[in-house]
């Protein structure tokens, strides 16, 4: 009887075994796919990864180049109305006038000069302000104003300075008004916000100090 039982004992446990390596080749299989499912999902994912590289490498479009390459100029030639203002205004406010126009002035042009060195970009020569370039809509004076503003003194400085400077402003808030409305570049954005808010105060300021307000 034993000699009998032996035998099927032996074939039960070799089916037995021979099932086990079934399911554990199968387990396998499905954890190979598995496996193979999740690199291929990691793949999926890594090109929308990757297409917001160009995003971060392109902030900035041509209307910023034209806003920085436009306003260097623009500010240069404010500053150049401003420096004339501690020897040949009358009243202290349009001396304190041009000193704020200056400091708020010159830093702009350096940054904006950063930003179109990076962008790879020319930076305006210094004195190519070209008086006619910009024309009414970027309210540069002319060389003939400039002259005008140079010779003034006193009360009739007071007054040129302010009226040229209104119209310099308006131009200037018109140029931020663009670059708000087309740029993408983020900092000259901000930078045009702080243009106009600044810049339509002091037009304001010197309305109030013509008697037009």
């Amino acid at each position: 009887m034993s000699k009998n039982r032996s035998p099927i004992r032996r074939t039960t446990a070799v089916a037995a075994a021979a099932a086990a390596s079934f399911v554990l080749a199968a387990c396998g299989a499905a954890d190979d796919g598995a496996a193979a499912a999740g690199h291929g999902g990691h793949t999926a994912q890594s090109p929308s990864a990757s297409a917001s590289s160009p995003a971060v490498q392109g902030q900035h479009n041509a209307a910023d180049v034209a806003f920085a390459t436009g306003m260097i100029p623009h500010h240069r030639q404010a500053v150049e109305m401003a420096d004339l203002a501690p020897s040949r205004a009358g009243s202290a406010e349009v001396k304190q006038l041009a000193e704020a126009i200056k400091k708020a002035q010159d830093p702009e042009i350096k940054t904006l000069s950063g930003w179109l060195t990076s962008w790879g970009e020319q930076v305006p020569a210094a004195g190519a302000a070209g008086h006619s370039g910009h024309g009414a809509g970027g309210g540069m004076m002319t060389a003939d104003e400039m002259d005008q503003l140079g010779k003034a003194s006193g009360k009739a400085f007071d007054t040129a300075f302010m009226e040229l400077m209104i119209k310099h402003h308006e131009g200037a808030v018109a140029m931020a008004k663009t670059e708000q409305a087309d740029g993408a570049f983020p900092e000259a954005k901000t930078m045009a916000g702080a243009i106009i808010s600044s810049q339509t105060a002091e037009i304001a300021t010197m309305n109030g100090l013509l008697g037009k307000n």
